[in-house]
């Protein structure tokens, strides 16, 4: 790699190339077409990053590399990850939800990376701002939603406006159906599939509850853990759930898709800065945000399908890091995961809620029917106590009677 490059990474501390890098780099700088999925946090970007700012030099009329994500945060995150390889190379950063001038003066004064969401790009093309006849490195960033039915024709369409490019799959998850499209818009891909290696640093329990207990116990649960992520299924349900957390005094912030654009990133960078602690979103945060304070996923309300699940916990025991998960299950989830386990979600053994900020681990019980939380569910306390949180005095710590 060249000195700049190498200056860059050694300033984050990068010295050496981790196993997803290490095998898709060198394929990736012969200008072979990559299929790379390996686990959520093990370092896809800068593995196709690299080799861009190695094959695409400054100067020459542009854009020669095209970046495609699926979410405007996304987006931003690899958009900051370029930014911070201190490269010669130009980027316009293009996402809807916002006004066109900034993006526009970027295409106009010359890119040479173009990075962005499918609607905004295709919506620049249309307007004749940018074309993408010159692109000769292209990656499609989680891969599976980019070819999935609600980007499909949008990125059908990118690809059809660019000649000849060296083509980069990228996500945690790859489902069989994808294959069809590698095989139509790939050629001869090197595929690296990667597994995580040697014992799992993310503990994942499920937790049963009623549908009328889980706000309760999902409170007693966030005062007990800061950098939590809680996933909800809709908009109008996150929307709820977050005035609710905040009625009950929790510092929570929400993101979800009918959120102005600059509503999303100060939600973004309140939680990054942890001047929140809760982050209560929809699916729009499962996908590639890479935000290190992460220590717990909560699924308030299953995902559809498996996959999200693989992306959710994903944000969580991130580059070496542990991290925990947890699932609630109501009676009436019983039978939708069911189809989730069908699908390929994992076998989870079910927890005390009690027991989450336990030191040393959970404490995991088989068929549990933990309905209530503790207080509530016929706990009796173990006669230990533990130091409050903010102030609100010890809480005891309770085990599920014998």
């Amino acid at each position: 790699m060249s000195a700049r490059l190498l200056a860059a990474l050694t300033r984050q501390n990068i010295t050496a190339p981790n196993r997803v890098q290490s095998e898709s780099i060198p394929a990736l700088l012969d200008g072979r077409d990559v299929v790379m999925q390996s686990p959520t946090g093990s370092g896809k970007t800068l593995a196709y990053l690299i080799p861009l700012l190695e094959h695409i030099k400054p100067g020459n009329p542009g854009p020669r590399a095209l970046i495609v994500a699926p979410t405007r945060e996304l987006a931003i995150q690899v958009d900051a990850v370029f930014k911070s390889l201190d490269s010669q190379l130009r980027a316009a950063l293009l996402y809807g939800g916002v006004g066109y001038h900034t993006q526009t003066t970027a295409l106009k004064r010359g890119a040479d990376v173009v990075i962005g969401t499918p609607g905004r790009i295709l919506d620049m093309v249309e307007r004749r701002l940018v074309s993408l006849s010159r692109v000769e490195y292209l990656v499609l960033d989680e891969a599976d939603e980019m070819l999935d039915a609600g980007f499909a024709h949008d990125v059908e369409r990118i690809i059809g406006l660019t000649y000849s490019t060296q083509t980069v799959l990228a996500s945690a998850t790859i489902p069989d159906w994808v294959k069809t499209m590698i095989a139509k818009h790939l050629n001869d891909p090197v595929t690296i599939r990667l597994v995580a290696e040697g014992p799992s640093l993310l503990e994942h329990g499920l937790v049963r509850t009623d549908s009328g207990l889980k706000l309760r116990l999902l409170s007693d649960i966030l005062r007990q853990h800061r950098g939590t992520i809680v996933f909800g299924r809709t908009k109008h349900g996150v929307k709820k759930l977050n005035r609710d957390l905040q009625r009950l005094g929790h510092r929570s912030v929400e993101l979800q898709g009918n959120m102005a654009q600059n509503a999303r990133e100060i939600v973004m960078q309140t939680f990054r800065s942890e001047r929140a602690d809760v982050l209560v979103a929809t699916n729009v945060a499962a996908r590639g945000l890479d935000i290190s304070h992460v220590g717990l996923i909560v699924n308030y309300d299953l995902p559809d399908p498996a996959e999200a699940m693989t992306h959710r916990i994903g944000r969580t025991a991130r580059n070496g890091s542990a991290g925990r998960a947890v699932t609630f299950l109501t009676h009436e989830d019983h039978e939708k995961w069911a189809k989730l386990r069908r699908q390929g979600a994992p076998a989870l053994r079910t927890i005390d809620a009690a027991e989450l900020s336990r030191q040393g681990g959970w404490l995991y019980i088989e068929d549990s029917t933990l309905t209530a939380p503790p207080a509530a569910a016929g706990m009796r306390s173990t006669g230990r106590r533990r130091r409050g949180v903010r102030g609100r005095g010890p809480r005891p710590v309770y085990r599920q009677a014998v």
